[in-house]
């Protein structure tokens, strides 16, 4: 029998109802409170948090992203955590999302375009009389039939919101995306809820390092926009991983970024072998980014992409001199069995 616990929140002063089959951050989510997080699969730790009072569970047992030392600490995933009683629980607060309202909305598909074989640009209009107002790096839901949903990052800047831009991967056997590549068309309705996320952009004057893992290239295109277009005076180092060269599906705009600011530098890495190429480099992203800036003691760091990448990062980049505070992730699944997909 569904049990409902109270979880209060700190410092965001905020009080829900969570049903014990239920997550905190789901129940966070549906709540209308926007708090950190990512992958939401227990691999980032970016919903990471302390258990100030209370039990939970973790009904596929302990998440990858938490170790055994953090959770003797009592931090928890809230990605994962369900409520076994009441709770107390103190949350990351990210003051530049934390009050952003997110909405449910209606949309039509205005343009689809493959970008890749497997890889669908799809641009959504909002109704005339609606607006979405997001930041730099967020992402939304698309809100399915029988209740499930898929997350996808937001390409377009906040600046350029006439069409909201998103980056779809096809999953073989995924039912969303095969409708997407398969049958949906230029006019179909759909319903999305947004904007989601704290990978979002902070000012500041420090120079940037993005490295983007496949379609992690969304938010960190979202992210470049903003900077570049908006004339803000930082220095960017761009880092795009993938496995081939057809997977650097932008590959032509962002050399074009390049040619056009000169303050902006474009790195492409390759993991698998193939034909010698001049123009970008072999090996994972990350091990390209620490060959080409061995110290990132000065640099604010934003990574999207799988959870390897992300966990690679996390796992080398401090000890290359990286601050916790300035790293930003955003982490993302592919696998079918999961509730709520990235991309």
């Amino acid at each position: 029998m569904s049990k409902s616990f109270e979880v209060r929140i700190t410092p965001h002063g905020k009080s829900l109802r969570v049903r014990s089959e239920q997550t905190v951050l789901d129940a966070a989510l549906a709540a209308g409170l926007n708090l950190p997080h990512s992958c939401k699969s227990g691999h980032c730790a970016s919903c990471r948090a302390r258990l100030l009072a209370g039990k939970i569970e973790y009904p596929n047992g302990t998440p990858l992203g938490l170790t055994a030392e953090e959770a003797r600490g009592g931090e928890i995933l809230l990605c994962q955590a369900r409520p076994l009683a009441d709770l107390i629980v103190e949350a990351r607060l990210v003051s530049a999302v934390a009050n952003v309202e997110i909405k449910t909305l209606p949309c039509r598909i205005a343009r689809l375009e493959r970008l890749a074989p497997d890889v669908m640009q799809v641009l959504l209009r909002l109704p005339s009389v609606e607006t979405l107002r997001y930041q730099a790096g967020q992402y939304l839901d698309v809100l399915l039939e029988g209740g499930g949903r898929r997350s996808f990052s937001i390409a377009s800047p906040p600046h350029d919101a006439g069409l909201i831009e998103l980056h779809a991967r096809h999953v073989p056997g995924g039912g969303f995306t095969e409708q997407l590549f398969n049958s949906l068309q230029v006019g179909s309705l759909l319903r999305i809820e947004g904007p989601i996320g704290q990978f979002v952009y902070r000012s500041g004057t420090r120079p940037l390092l993005l490295i983007a893992g496949g379609t992690g290239f969304a938010p960190a295109k979202s992210i470049l926009r903003h900077v570049l277009e908006q004339r803000i005076e930082r220095p960017v180092h761009f880092f795009w991983g993938a496995r081939t060269p057809r997977d650097l599906y932008e590959e032509a705009l962002v050399l074009e970024w390049a040619r056009k600011f000169p303050r902006f530098k474009f790195s492409a890495a390759l993991s698998e072998a193939g034909t010698p190429d001049s123009t970008r480099e072999r090996g994972y992203v990350h091990e390209v980014v620490l060959a080409r800036h061995p110290d990132l003691a000065l640099f604010d760091i934003y990574a999207a992409g799988p959870p390897a990448m992300v966990e690679a990062i996390r796992a080398t980049f401090p000890g290359a001199g990286a601050r916790a505070e300035s790293l930003f992730f955003d982490s993302f699944d592919y696998a079918p069995k999961l509730s709520a997909l990235r991309r």
